[in-house]
């Protein structure tokens, strides 16, 4: 019997030959964390090891959920960070870089790779065929002190896709949809392996949303096949050297298969307050918008600001809605300004922020007031995800963010297209 993708990368690198629930110890290739996540696990580093980390240039700070900081307390945690970091000799990235997970792709993630992240969201570097998960503060203090960590072989699940996306449709609406099938907890800890005649046709951008959304279903990973795509990917962040071929085996055993035709796919929008609370935009119409945020680690690359631009370029936001826009990171912003797409989105009455998680998390930078809704392109939307618990999000892909934004009201992007 072949092999999963997770099957491979977890028996390559623990050195067995790993079969889902096996356990395995494997070595990990970079552990990272981020300013709300990472005093916490440095602290617990710092109770737990006497010899340093074990490898400085395999560990990762970001600062990037809460800049420029917006008070005291994570002023001082910055600067603990900072210390660290000198102390040391780890990466950090200050603010301003970018968000961690963007940054992971264009710096760091290979095929085979093994990533840790204290934060859920590093499944995103699945996109590139690392056999990247997030992981509890404690799990990443030990994995900095020994280089290594224990897994449990994940049982998977092969998502196939074909056909070809209507226009104003985007993969935001394709992972919305498989989180609305699934459900919040309808692939706790299993692999999600994309593939398809669909899949071989996206470009790194559009599998980095995707594979940023497999934690919704509880996925430990969202693992594509590295390819030529990824090939030129890494060749362009100047690392083609790093890239192999990877894929799973034909007879590989999975759980589940599931099969979607993009073409029968429409806009989606996850409505209050759960990801997997998905409806078709156009029945949404009428449901008014105070803001709308474009941006994050799903959808603040340049090709979802390309897309919101093409869309708002030569109109006006809606007078009543407030327009947030985020670059995922200053290589993102760099390549907008270039190519005319943030003159697009300003003009168009946006706002800028600096490339980081911004009005995500609600820390700072577009925290939402009592009541007001606003219609974001991030990954989550729980009750008080924003920063306030009386105010409700819902989630789309960047074509109906921009439409909405126009129109004042949840609007099917085709519609202003």
């Amino acid at each position: 019997m072949g092999k999963t993708l997770s099957e491979k990368i977890l028996s390559e690198k623990s050195g067995i030959d790993a079969r889902a629930q096996d356990v395995v110890i494997a070595p990990v290739d970079l552990a990272f964390v981020q300013d709300t996540t990472g005093p916490l696990t440095i602290r617990q580093f710092q109770e737990i090891s006497h010899s340093g980390l074990s490898n400085p240039q395999r560990t990762a700070i970001f600062l990037d959920h809460a800049i420029p900081s917006p008070n005291r307390q994570l002023s001082n945690d910055h600067q603990f960070l900072r210390r660290f970091a000198k102390e040391t000799g780890c990466f950090i990235f200050e603010g301003g870089n970018g968000i961690c997970h963007q940054l992971v792709a264009e710096l760091f993630a290979n095929p085979g790779d093994i990533i840790l992240g204290a934060d859920s969201h590093t499944v995103t570097a699945g996109a590139l065929g690392a056999f990247a998960t997030g992981m509890g503060s404690s799990d990443i203090a030990v994995a900095l002190a020994l280089g290594k960590t224990w897994f449990r072989v994940p049982e998977s699940f092969k998502v196939t896709v074909s056909g070809k996306f209507q226009k104003g449709v985007c993969t935001k609406d394709l992972i919305l949809h498989l989180v609305g099938t699934l459900g919040a907890d309808g692939a706790t800890y299993k692999a999600l392996e994309f593939g398809g005649e669909t899949v071989a046709d996206m470009t790194v951008s559009q599998r980095l949303t995707i594979a940023n959304m497999a934690v919704e279903v509880g996925a430990k990973v969202g693992l594509f096949a590295s390819d030529n795509v990824t090939k030129k990917y890494l060749a362009a962040q100047g690392r083609g050297n790093k890239y192999k071929a990877l894929s799973p085996d034909i007879d590989a055993d999975y759980e589940q298969v599931i099969a979607i035709n993009a073409a029968e796919l429409e806009p989606l929008v996850a409505m209050p307050h759960a990801v997997d609370n998905v409806a078709p935009a156009r029945t949404l119409a009428g449901v008014r918008i105070d803001q709308v945020f474009i941006g994050t680690c799903t959808n603040g690359r340049l090709e979802d600001l390309a897309t919101a631009a093409a869309i708002l370029k030569n109109k006006r936001s809606h007078p009543d809605v407030r327009l947030i826009i985020a670059p995922a990171s200053r290589r993102v912003l760099t390549a907008a300004i270039r190519a005319g797409h943030i003159q697009s989105l300003i003009s168009a009455g946006g706002t800028l922020l600096p490339p980081g998680c911004a009005a995500c998390l609600g820390l700072h930078q577009g925290v939402l007031g009592d009541n007001e809704v606003c219609l974001s392109t991030a990954n989550r939307n729980f009750k008080g995800r924003m920063g306030n618990p009386e105010a409700s999000i819902y989630l789309a892909s960047p074509a109906t963010a921009a439409a909405s934004a126009i129109t004042g009201e949840i609007t099917d992007p085709r519609k202003v297209i």
